[in-house]
């Protein structure tokens, strides 16, 4: 679960549609994850998923905006949700990180506030919104955010008829609803009058568990994971996965990352001791059509920072794993991190891809997680396509904790992000601020990535907000580039005894604080900064990197944006680069488009090199991720961006603000 707290981290008309059709003709040969899109008659100017593709790609076939023109980029239209929440009151602070699906003419998006809104793709203007009237009071772990929606097109149904396409969205208050797409009104023969309760898992919490990404569509299935807030306590919810018939909502099947008393337990004799939850997949799945393979990413195990209740490697938590789509049987898992002790979810969406390797087409799926590796895995059998090496790590000193041994390392790609920080490494825009910086992690327990937490404290490199988080990454199927951004920080994590932990003023430093109920300690963290309240760790603290996918080499990595007005205006000269909450797309005309930095702009980059073509100013950061789509009745393509800040950046102002760019005449 994301868990930050910045404030203490801190051509014509026939020509350009005779285009579009070879392009889609390219894209469905292309694209093995989009079969079931091009069935049903996607057009390449459409965004009809999350990531574009059911495989999450992030690349659209459109080229009208190009490398040589995209500084002609303008703002076409702006809408307002009308959606805030400035956090008084009790109330969770919003973030508007949506990114909206076009659909037969139509642009699909979700509010904070869980409302459905369709617009005119052309002009912004609303046809129609649903309010699903969730409890804005909850408590929300993620604050009051959503990502988006799924749609399905129910072939059995004339055109007319109500429902034909259903439109589904899942909820903060725990609910899978579906829309009519033309009407925006429920679809009644689903569920209970257009929806189903998904508090039915055990241990479930109002807020604390609740949903923020869209679901998926695999043929006939609507399926849905879920968020669960971290570090409360032990036995938290289960992380359950679950398909839904798209007609009826009746329950297809569900799976469980992690069973009550695995088999690891089993094996040394602690099944009565063992309790943990979670393992939950709260990011974006991966769809294979034609193998029938759903790919999940799933998170860590509750709680995160001690594991002394749930011993052994704790699968299928910190994983990718795959399931039989029709089923839900589990085919296969590869875990990333073994007894997670970071909360290195494995939180950017699988990536499924062709690649070429020793004279053969693979196909792959690309997962990576917060502890900045890359994992590039056979999709049919889960097995690494470069060697990953089980590598000796440090050991717990917790009294309780068994820290796992080894760690699963890939030899190629490399990291994307820091991975070890000593003092000496320290930054700061004054002597002062270096000297401050160097004397917090002289404190701490330091041996690099990997490090579990103690109670002395431990440096985390890096934090907890990555590497790649959510943001994810977009992949050039001609290039076979992988483009992902990434953060670079550093953070403590500092293990509490209970009666310590829960004595009077003891939480009177400046941090996050976690009870973990039910285990001997309480948890102390915050990302390391310095009395500027700019990162100890040295810039630039987010990086954009192209990866070469058949070589697995880093062909580019550039600084993302600037933070030298974070917190307000620093009198020196900020070096560049800064974290960044929401991911990249690339387009066939050659362009990289992200926004996500605490500067609050929109960049395009050239895919080929790296270099800056195109930066536009934002009302609010844009912690989304950008689509694209060809409007043809005009013949022009747009760029679409959400931008309203982030719940926990409290340095940032908040915004309800869509915006859509397109070419100048």
């Amino acid at each position: 679960m994301l868990t930050v707290r910045l404030k203490y981290l801190l051509m014509r008309e026939g020509t350009r549609r005779r285009s579009a059709l070879v392009l889609l003709v390219v894209v469905c040969s292309v694209v093995v994850a989009r079969p079931s899109l091009c069935a049903q008659g996607t057009k390449a100017s459409e965004w009809p998923a999350y990531g574009n593709d059911l495989g999450g790609m992030r690349y659209s076939p459109l080229a009208q905006i190009n490398r040589k023109n995209v500084a002609k980029l303008k703002v076409a239209w702006i809408f307002h949700t009308g959606d805030i929440s400035e956090g008084q009151n009790g109330r969770k602070r919003s973030g508007f990180e949506a990114t909206p699906i076009l659909v037969d003419g139509t642009l699909y998006l979700t509010t904070p506030f869980n409302r459905v809104i369709a617009l005119d793709p052309e002009t912004g203007k609303q046809r129609w919104a649903y309010d699903p009237k969730i409890d804005l009071d909850g408590d929300y772990g993620d604050g009051l955010v959503n990502r988006g929606v799924a749609t399905w097109l129910d072939l059995t149904r004339g055109k007319g008829q109500s429902c034909r396409r259903r439109i589904f969205e899942s909820t903060q208050d725990a609910r899978l609803v579906a829309i009519d797409a033309m009407t925006g009104a429920p679809c009644v023969d689903f569920g209970q009058a257009g929806q189903v309760s998904l508090r039915d898992v055990k241990q479930y919490d109002p807020g604390w568990y609740h949903i923020t990404s869209p679901p998926v569509i695999m043929d006939d299935l609507v399926i849905v994971g879920s968020a669960i807030d971290d570090n409360h306590r032990v036995d938290m919810a289960r992380g359950v996965v679950r398909a839904y018939d798209t007609r009826t909502g009746a329950l297809r099947w569900s799976w469980d990352p992690l069973p009550p008393n695995p088999a690891t337990a089993l094996a040394q004799g602690k099944s009565a001791g063992w309790r943990s939850g979670a393992g939950n997949a709260w990011s974006i799945m991966a769809v294979d059509v034609q193998r029938d393979l759903l790919f999940v990413p799933t998170g860590s195990a509750s709680p995160d920072y001690y594991g002394g209740l749930r011993p052994g490697d704790d699968k299928w938590a910190n994983s990718i794993v795959a399931l039989r789509g029709k089923t839900g049987e589990f085919v296969w898992g590869f875990q990333l991190v073994h007894h997670d002790l970071w909360d290195f979810d494995s939180a950017a969406p699988p990536l499924l891809a062709t690649l070429h390797f020793a004279g053969k087409e693979i196909p792959v799926v690309i997962q990576g997680n917060k502890s900045g590796m890359l994992y590039v895995l056979n999709r049919d059998t889960g097995e690494p396509v470069w060697p990953v090496e089980e590598r000796a790590m440090p050991r717990s000193d917790v009294p309780g904790e068994s820290s796992s041994t080894t760690q699963p390392i890939p030899t190629k790609p490399p990291p994307m992000a820091r991975q070890t920080m000593s003092a000496a490494d320290a930054w700061g825009p004054t002597s002062d601020d270096r000297e401050a910086c160097r004397n917090l992690i002289k404190q701490l327990r330091n041996e690099g990535i990997f490090t579990p937490p103690s109670l002395q404290g431990t440096l985390m490199v890096p934090g907890n907000l990555g590497g790649m988080t959510w943001s994810g990454y977009a992949f050039d199927p001609q290039r076979k580039l992988l483009v992902t951004n990434t953060n670079n920080l550093v953070a403590q994590a500092k293990i509490i005894p209970r009666a310590k932990y829960e004595a009077p003023g003891s939480h009177s430093a400046d941090g996050d604080y976690g009870d973990q109920t039910g285990t001997p300690y309480g948890l102390y963290r915050r990302f390391l900064q310095s009395p500027s309240d700019l990162p100890c760790a040295p810039p630039p603290w987010g990086t954009l990197t192209a990866v070469d996918m058949t070589e697995g080499v880093i062909r580019w990595q550039v600084p993302l944006g600037s933070m030298q007005n974070f917190g307000g205006p620093h009198p020196q000269q900020i070096p560049p680069g800064s974290i960044s909450l929401g991911g990249p797309i690339i387009t066939a005309g050659g362009v990289v488009f992200i926004a996500g930095t605490t500067d609050s702009s929109i960049r395009g980059f050239d895919v080929d090199t790296g270099k800056e073509l195109w930066q536009a100013p934002l009302p609010a950061s844009g912690n989304a991720t950008p689509m694209t789509y060809l409007v043809e009745q005009n013949g022009k393509q747009y760029l679409v961006i959400a931008a309203g800040g982030h719940p926990k950046i409290t340095e940032e102002s908040l915004g309800d603000t869509l915006v859509a760019f397109t070419l100048q005449d």
